[in-house]
């Protein structure tokens, strides 16, 4: 068992020496081990705050059964919150490991300093994991997913869309878009099962890319991203109604006017924080339900789209945004279409159709 020191700041808490509920230990091994797969001759930077201590704990024990050398850090010990910046001594230790772990609860305006680390991640083809807004209730739930069953799905759904020239989606609730895709722009899949090649959330499960045009409407009756969830919740009772039209948002309707107007004014932040940056398939077939929490929640089987960035160093997609907000829907139908006017529903009421 490695017991090499931690590097600290500030008050220096020692993640050793947190208690943690051991129902966490089966989704922190899940991690370490079948996601991550690190090694025993590997460096962890471990990234926290004081809100996911015990959560980290865990993940730290986890590390140290394994033997591995790991260096943690809690936030509010190297900075002001929210962050203007990821904190040098952060991404200084990053520089010399092989994997990164993101397990914070986040704050508004904080996106810069979160890219700041991923540029890290991309530039050093680091294994990260982002466990953005992990919670005690996902940790009991969508950590302890099989990982691999997972995997299996969503290579599947890869290997379909790959070759597909548009994506037709409608729910009970009136969602119905169409999505034009374009072979200039990449599919990735974030099962859970993490490359250097992608960094991925925790718990994983899903496909995207940046698509060429999404037009029509989306209803949104599951859950907003970033720090409106956590406001909002489940929007099942008062969904938000997007319209889009060459890809931009035209027109936003929510019974709830402060989330209409927050949302809107979230994606006018910058020229194309109104852009369609993300579509998705969830594949997350271990999550049951929405629990209000946009980490788990946009991995629910279905759709989800995304205003803001196209995570282009992944997707190929040239533009840019200081903005990423994702939108979950429930119950989708999802079809596959060709040029040749084919189509192949893969989704029924929310339950796929492929034979894995």
């Amino acid at each position: 068992m490695s017991t090499a020191p931690q590097q600290q700041a500030g008050q220096g808490t020692d993640l050793r020496a947190i208690e943690f509920p051991a129902e966490f230990s089966p989704g922190a091994r899940n991690a370490v081990t079948t996601c991550l797969r690190i090694e025993p001759t590997e460096k962890v930077t471990l990234i926290t705050d004081r809100s996911c201590l015990e959560i980290a704990a865990s993940i730290g024990r986890e590390l140290d059964r394994i033997g591995c050398t790991w260096n943690g850090f809690v936030l509010e010990e190297l900075a002001s919150r929210p962050l203007t910046g990821m904190p040098e001594a952060v991404l200084e230790d990053m520089e010399s490991s092989q994997v990164s772990i993101f397990a914070v609860t986040v704050e508004p305006n904080e996106l810069r300093s979160r890219m700041q680390m991923t540029d890290v991640v991309n530039r050093r083809k680091m294994r990260h994991a982002h466990m953005v807004n992990i919670t005690p209730e996902i940790m009991r739930q969508g950590m302890r997913a099989d990982f691999l069953a997972i995997d299996r799905l969503s290579q599947a759904v890869l290997d379909k869309v790959r070759g597909t020239t548009y994506v037709r989606a409608t729910t009970a609730a009136g969602t119905d878009i169409h999505a034009k895709l374009t072979s200039e722009y990449r599919w990735f899949k974030t099962s859970g099962i993490i490359s250097p090649e992608k960094w991925g959330n925790l718990p994983g499960g899903e496909c995207f890319t940046a698509p060429e045009e999404v037009n029509g409407t989306f209803v949104v009756d599951g859950v907003v991203g970033d720090y409106l969830c956590a406001r909002y919740g489940i929007l099942r009772k008062e969904p938000l109604t997007i319209h889009i039209e060459d890809n931009r948002i035209v027109s936003v309707h929510c019974e709830n006017k402060t989330l209409e107007r927050e949302f809107w004014a979230y994606t006018h932040t910058d020229a194309n924080s109104d852009r369609v940056g993300e579509f998705a398939i969830g594949t997350n077939i271990g999550v049951e339900r929405v629990i209000g929490n946009i980490l788990q929640d946009e991995k629910f089987p279905g759709v989800h789209i995304a205003f803001g960035d196209p995570y282009g160093a992944h997707t190929g997609a040239p533009w840019k945004s200081s903005t990423h907000i994702d939108v979950v829907g429930l119950g989708f139908n999802i079809w596959l279409g060709n040029a040749d006017g084919r189509e192949e529903q893969i989704m029924r009421d929310g339950s796929f159709l492929l034979d894995v």
